[in-house]
């Protein structure tokens, strides 16, 4: 079980350079958790590709869809533990929420964000380093 991030989740979902490493993560471990924020920013994600006219709102929703599917669960994090992670970091609360995640539930964050895998080298694994292990 991991906790991935929403852009892990993207780019298991949506075309980008990462895709195909993300796929190989996910069949390596498919029990990817998250916190509930994870929607509102996979959301927003889609929202600006269908700005910019990447995808339709049809896509949008299948694309949505397969991403709800690929969560196996969702996890209410501590508010506390998320404001005391983003003061002692760089990172944003939002950030924080996946970190506070990954250290109540003592498994991995899978991110490729430079700044959580700099801050929380000890929660954060990025993918290549995942498929490692």
């Amino acid at each position: 079980m991991i906790v991935a991030d929403t852009n892990i989740i993207v780019y298991l979902l949506l075309d980008t350079d990462f895709s195909k490493l993300s796929a190989r993560a996910y069949k390596k471990d498919p029990e990817w958790v998250a916190p509930g924020l994870w929607k509102s920013e996979f959301i927003n994600v889609l929202a600006l590709y269908l700005h910019k006219g990447h995808i339709t709102v049809d896509a949008a929703q299948t694309i949505l869809r397969a991403a709800l599917t690929s969560i196996s669960s969702e996890f209410e994090v501590s508010p506390e533990k998320i404001l005391e992670l983003a003061a002692s970091s760089k990172c944003s609360a939002y950030d924080c929420e996946f970190v506070a995640l990954a250290q109540q539930l003592q498994i991995p964050l899978v991110t490729m964000d430079k700044q959580i895998l700099e801050q929380f080298p000890r929660v954060a694994i990025n993918l290549d380093g995942f498929m490692t292990q």
